[in-house]
């Protein structure tokens, strides 16, 4: 049987950015605080996580580089885009979603994904603490997980096979 290599929920010496856009504040600031409970769970020092604010979740994607230009290990990423009568709720969703995705495939660095794309306030506040749970806190075991994952990959040796060409 073949081993599965996975991340665990296991906490080392990290340092982790945490990203909430102050739009749709009610429910951001959810998540924001379910994100530190969890932070707080898994025994995280506060000295080990940097928590920064911008305006809206298009804002998310640069504070995020910065925080990895300035050496976090990950960033989890928090925002809630709602949708309105207009198609601008399509075009935020699509950059926010780009710009986290291209940032971890260009620094080889998590970046979880906790911003809320909903239809309706109710949704998003299902999402953030209420019925389906919070997203914020779901993020940061992503971020550890997907950390542990990376430090478990590099210790595996993946043997050329003879004649595999």
């Amino acid at each position: 049987m073949t081993d599965i290599i996975q991340g665990s929920l296991d906490v080392m010496d990290l340092k982790i950015g945490m990203v909430t856009a102050k739009f749709n504040s009610p429910v951001t600031e959810k998540l924001e605080q379910g994100a530190l409970t969890r932070f707080s769970e898994l025994g995280f020092k506060k000295e080990n996580i940097f928590c920064v604010r911008v305006p809206g979740a298009v804002e998310i994607t640069l504070a995020t580089k910065w925080l990895l230009e300035q050496g976090c290990d990950a960033v989890v990423t928090l925002g809630a885009v709602i949708r309105g009568e207009t198609s601008h709720y399509d075009y935020v969703c699509n950059s926010v979603e780009r710009g986290c995705t291209e940032l971890m495939l260009t620094t080889g660095k998590p970046v979880a994904f906790g911003v809320l794309t909903t239809e309706n306030g109710e949704q998003a506040f299902a999402r953030a603490g209420g019925k389906k749970g919070n997203k914020g806190a779901e993020a940061v075991d992503v971020v550890i997980e997907m950390l542990n994952l990376k430090n478990s990959i590099k210790k595996i040796t993946i043997k050329e096979t003879p004649n595999a060409r």
